[in-house]
């Protein structure tokens, strides 16, 4: 199996890959949604999880993929109470035919993150 990186343009410098392609499967490292993608906070927990959710779809296109291709999500939350307001975010982007989803609450690595959000997708091209 040929294992790809995916480069997303602009991205920042970090020692870990946006994504790895392996086969027909795209592995999307964790998505933050602590800052947009000039660089400004994005405060409260539904502009994370929106930011989240737009990062993951810019990585998918990336590598020519896109949110309908996505089978299993993992959802890391700082704060339980953020939840019923991160799946009223989350339904807006995946609206049908949904991925199966782990959700988890979780001390994350930076102070002002609320929300972190991985996913595989599976994607065969020309398929």
């Amino acid at each position: 199996m040929v294992k790809m990186v995916i480069t997303v343009p602009g991205a920042p410098k970090l020692p870990f890959s946006p994504a790895i392609r392996a086969g027909d499967y795209i592995f999307v490292s964790g998505q933050l949604g602590s800052v947009d993608a000039e660089g400004n906070p994005v405060v409260g927990i539904e502009a994370q999880t929106g930011t989240c959710l737009k990062n993951m779809k810019r990585v998918l296109a990336a590598a020519g993929a896109s949110l309908d291709d996505v089978v299993k999500v993992t959802v890391f939350l700082r704060d339980e109470a953020d939840f019923t307001t991160m799946n009223e975010v989350y339904e807006r982007y995946f609206v049908a035919d949904k991925p199966a989803r782990s959700t988890v609450i979780a001390g994350l690595a930076l102070p002002d993150m609320l929300i972190e959000i991985d996913c595989i997708a599976y994607f065969r091209p020309g398929h």
